[in-house]
């Protein structure tokens, strides 16, 4: 009787990405490469002069190369090494600026810039994406967690001054209360005029999503000013708010006037109609007659089945209007300066003027990442209200 013939057990496949999220790594890539053939950093003698292109020394070249080759090849044969490797490409992003811009500055009078120039904006892109990228490949919680493990040498680098001769840091050092004092004011525009559009659009919805005409007729108005660029919008409102400043001068005493905060709230509460309007209607509207229909059943009146059932229900959709509404505002705000309302839309147009890219960064980098905080933050309200109320 002869011995049965024994099976090794074949071992597992290595798990392989799909070839599109190879293709992400290859594309991301592909901008890193090229960036080290570009400047990293304009040196100029003072902040609107032209100034001269300094690229990365060898050593660097060479780690960028290493770091931007390594993505394709790692996404190919080590996939779960991806989020370590996006982590260090994006890190020695920042490491470059901030050594880059030190060196640069080194025996140079106290009024030179050092920008980061096209090369440093190439490289983060690329490196973006992939961070982006290797969250999308991650199979755990723990290795989504670990793609961003960049933000902790970001942030250490940022409070321990590794970036302070950066040209934008040291455009912000010397407007250090003013760039204060226009950041309130632009989250008080934004703010304002969002609790403005809810409280306007609140009831409206409520109202349109019970009778469809009102629901046709205020959302034909709301995307019709939507369409009104939002320059044109504030020039059409400076000749109506100034008849009614001159017309009643306790107004104009409380600051309605032809410029100013005024005419730029209106022009952004109704800028913010439209997405609290059709969110609201579609998700009160959205709502499962045969729920409404059980509420009934149960004895409640029309008041009972609307604020116990029928809006915690339309909440999360409705939500995701408001959080639309709230990113929208901070690029309108930046326009709302341009009639004196303030804000950091200020230093964005100050830099326009002057050709000077510094102080244009200077502006938009707080209120892009004032707008992705706020987004993130509505966001996981949003997700936290659908888990509670059983719609996730």
């Amino acid at each position: 009787m002869s011995a049965p013939a024994l099976t090794v057990p074949a071992r597992p496949a290595r798990a392989a990405l799909p070839g599109d999220l190879v293709t992400v790594f290859v594309l991301a890539a592909l901008p890193m490469l090229a960036a080290l053939a570009l400047p990293w950093v304009l040196l100029r003698p003072n902040r609107i002069a032209p100034g001269e292109a300094l690229h990365l020394p060898l050593p660097d070249l060479i780690v960028g190369a290493v770091l931007a080759l390594a993505l394709p090849v790692t996404a190919r044969l080590a996939p779960r090494a991806l989020w370590l490797v996006s982590a260090l490409a994006l890190s020695a992003g920042f490491w470059w600026l901030g050594t880059r811009t030190t060196a640069a500055l080194a025996d140079q009078l106290p009024f030179a810039r050092a920008s980061a120039s096209s090369g440093v904006w190439l490289w983060l892109l690329g490196s973006a994406v992939a961070a982006y990228g290797a969250r999308l490949a991650a199979r755990t919680r723990t290795e989504r967690a670990l793609g961003l493990l960049w933000l902790l040498p970001l942030a250490f680098w940022a409070f321990t001054g590794f970036f302070t001769h950066w040209s934008v840091v040291v455009e912000g050092t010397a407007e250090r209360d003013r760039l204060l004092q226009e950041f309130v004011q632009h989250l008080t525009l934004v703010g304002s005029a969002l609790a403005i559009a809810l409280l306007l659009g609140g009831p409206l919805a409520v109202l349109a999503s019970r009778r469809p005409r009102v629901a046709g007729a205020v959302l034909s108005v709301a995307n019709a000013v939507q369409t009104i660029p939002s320059l044109a919008l504030l020039g059409l409102l400076i000749a109506p708010f100034s008849a009614l400043g001159t017309a009643f001068p306790a107004l104009r005493d409380l600051g309605i006037r032809g410029i100013g905060v005024a005419p730029a709230l209106t022009a952004m509460t109704l800028y913010a109609l439209l997405p609290v309007l059709r969110n609201g209607v579609v998700a009160l509207t959205g709502v499962p007659e045969g729920v409404l229909d059980a509420a009934r059943g149960m004895g409640m009146t029309d008041a009972q089945r609307f604020w116990r059932v029928q809006l915690p229900l339309a909440l999360p959709v409705w939500l995701t209007g408001v959080r639309q509404a709230a990113v929208l505002l901070m690029g309108v705000a930046a326009i709302a300066s341009q009639i004196g309302a303030g804000g950091l839309g200020v230093y964005i147009f100050k830099g326009l003027q002057s050709s000077a890219a510094d102080l244009i960064l200077l502006g938009a980098i707080p209120a892009v990442l004032l707008a992705v905080l706020i987004n993130a933050l509505l966001h996981g309200l949003e997700a936290l209200l659908a888990r509670r109320l059983g719609r996730a």
